[in-house]
């Protein structure tokens, strides 16, 4: 008999139909009726999918009786009870490693569009306003510094990219690491000292909104803040009215605070660079990331180690 799962979030279809192949699938995103979902299948369910920022909601787990194991496709794993599922024993895992080098390519992407302001350049060639003359000089990117919030995986990868330009790279954590870049104790101090301050750290309470008005009056007319963890780390409302009144130069953002939503006054401004959350969205990347939640699923049912666990 195939184990069953409850689907909280719409995944790909090369991952979805591995799954269904697999195992017994209850779509709770897509349910008209998702209590009665839960009283008819809740008993039955042994494991959880989602993704990295789907909220899994405390609420729904206690309707899952016999739950074992919470599969995350994606590396953010903010929206997961840690400490419920520690207190029930039920197992987490998440896709790390395999979208750090298209995370970290969009975060130079961003650094690029903002520092040369290709997003106004793209749209003054178009419009043909060339023809009446030069569109204006940008800021190039040698010797100026970058500051890094969060060092891990892809906050290293992403300072390894931006040596490559020239940039001087500056970092903030909860410690300092043996790595060859200067570390700052405080977030404040990092961003007054840096031309770009990049936020690659998790999500969750610890950071929600830790990038306010402070910190961006602390970076200053000339920084520019860049982001590819989560938007729940910005205030957006702060950082619009930084944008607007010119506290900083430039935002570059794959992430919102209400995905897809994004706000009207945010999109309207000129110094904003907006991507829709493409950071791992790439063919390679996503299929990876795949591969590793039907490897976990599948050690997890078998009894083998999982491939790549959180640790509660």
């Amino acid at each position: 008999m195939p184990q069953h799962l409850l689907i909280l979030a719409p995944l790909p279809s090369f991952l979805i139909e591995p799954l269904r192949a697999c195992y017994e699938c209850h779509e709770y995103h897509a349910a008209a009726d998702k209590a009665a979902l839960l009283d008819e299948c809740g008993p039955l369910i042994r494991g959880v999918v989602g993704a990295g920022g789907t909220h899994y909601s405390e609420a729904v787990l206690q309707h899952l009786p016999h739950l074992e194991i919470i599969a995350v496709f994606g590396v953010g794993y903010d929206g997961v009870p840690l400490d419920y599922c520690r207190s029930r024993g039920i197992q987490v895992t998440n896709t790390p490693d395999v979208l750090t080098d298209d995370v970290a390519d969009i975060a130079v992407a961003l650094v690029l569009m903002t520092s040369r302001k290709l997003v106004a350049a793209n749209r003054f060639l178009h419009e043909g306003t060339w023809q009446q003359g030069q569109f204006e000089l940008a800021t190039a990117l040698r010797g100026k510094k970058a500051g890094i919030f969060g060092l891990g995986r892809i906050g290293k990868a992403i300072a390894h990219r931006l040596e490559a330009f020239g940039m001087k790279i500056a970092y903030h954590g909860r410690k300092a690491q043996a790595v060859p870049y200067e570390f700052f104790g405080s977030l404040a101090d990092l961003a007054r000292e840096v031309d770009f301050l990049i936020v690659a750290c998790p999500g969750g309470a610890d950071t929600r909104q830790i990038i306010n008005s402070t910190i961006l009056s602390a970076l200053g007319s000339d920084g520019t803040l860049i982001n590819i963890a989560r938007g729940s780390i910005v205030d957006e409302a702060a950082l619009i009215v930084a944008l607007k009144n010119g506290t900083i130069k430039a935002a570059g953002l794959d992430v919102f605070e209400n995905e897809p939503h994004v706000p009207a006054e945010l999109v309207e401004l000129d110094n904003a660079a907006l991507l829709p959350h493409v950071g791992s969205g790439t063919r390679e990347t996503r299929g990876g990331m795949a591969d590793l939640v039907v490897q976990n699923l599948a050690a997890h049912f078998s009894g083998q180690p999982l491939v790549t666990p959180v640790t509660l």
